[in-house]
């Protein structure tokens, strides 16, 4: 198998960071996981970045991910757009039918995640949610007649969205977050995940109120939006070319 990632920072793994900095996510993990229940070696690529809007995912990192070969291609995207007070939904989700078409013409066989939901906790986040409801909806309109596409969907799930999932910013999903969806990936390709990657062993755990809040994730993202740059900028692919996973001794 040959599985490639595309997406931005969800995908990339924002908020699942190792001890040495590296962001893993559950691309990661789902990559080591496939092999182990397989039995065999995965290759796996990864050419997320974080802050990518939907088009821009599409148009610089699909065809480099189609040119490496892949089996199984993986599409996330829109988390960002939907921030926007001009997201077009159903532009977005244009983007879905793209690398559908893209994967059918190479042999591909497409893997669509829908993001978690962190609505719950964010500023606006009754908006925020609205949006995510209808990107949902677009996206499955397009794939309703198209069983074969491997379905990944976390926005519908409850579970998910609670706090303990997330990471300090509310908006990305923390260690057992991105476990949570590798789980579901797993289980959406015929496999097995561990039953520790399902829930999370996090309960009350303390982080940012208030103005504090604010002013460490808020402001920094609203400065952003104002200059017209991204936290993706600078930034390349994470994993630009195949590494073999072979099962883990566990």
């Amino acid at each position: 198998m040959r599985f490639v990632a595309i997406g931005d920072s969800f995908t990339e793994g924002v908020g699942d960071e190792l001890p040495d900095g590296r962001v893993r996510g559950w691309a990661d993990i789902a990559a080591q996981g496939w092999a182990d229940a397989a039995g065999h070696s995965v290759q796996y690529a990864n050419l997320a970045i974080r802050g990518r809007l939907a088009w821009p995912i599409v148009e610089q990192q699909l065809e480099p991910a189609l040119a490496l070969g892949p089996t199984h291609l993986s599409f996330n995207g829109g988390g960002n757009d939907v921030l926007r007070p001009s997201a077009d939904v159903e532009h977005i989700a244009d983007a879905f039918s793209r690398v559908l078409r893209r994967c059918d013409e190479a042999g591909v066989t497409l893997i669509v995640l829908s993001g978690a939901n962190p609505s719950g906790q964010l500023p606006f986040g009754r908006v925020f949610h609205k949006r995510g409801d209808l990107l949902s909806a677009a996206v499955l309109r397009r794939l309703e007649s198209r069983p074969d596409v491997i379905r990944a969907l976390n926005w519908p799930d409850r579970e998910l969205a609670a706090p303990q999932y997330w990471s300090e910013d509310r908006l990305h999903m923390n260690a057992a977050g991105h476990h949570r969806v590798a789980a579901r990936v797993l289980h959406a390709l015929g496999y097995e995940p561990p039953a520790s990657w399902w829930a999370s062993r996090e309960h009350g755990v303390a982080r940012p109120g208030g103005l504090a809040y604010y002013r460490e994730f808020v402001a920094p993202w609203v400065k952003r939006r104002v200059t017209r740059t991204s936290s993706g900028d600078g930034r390349s692919a994470k994993l630009p070319g195949w590494v073999e996973l072979s099962p883990s001794a566990a």
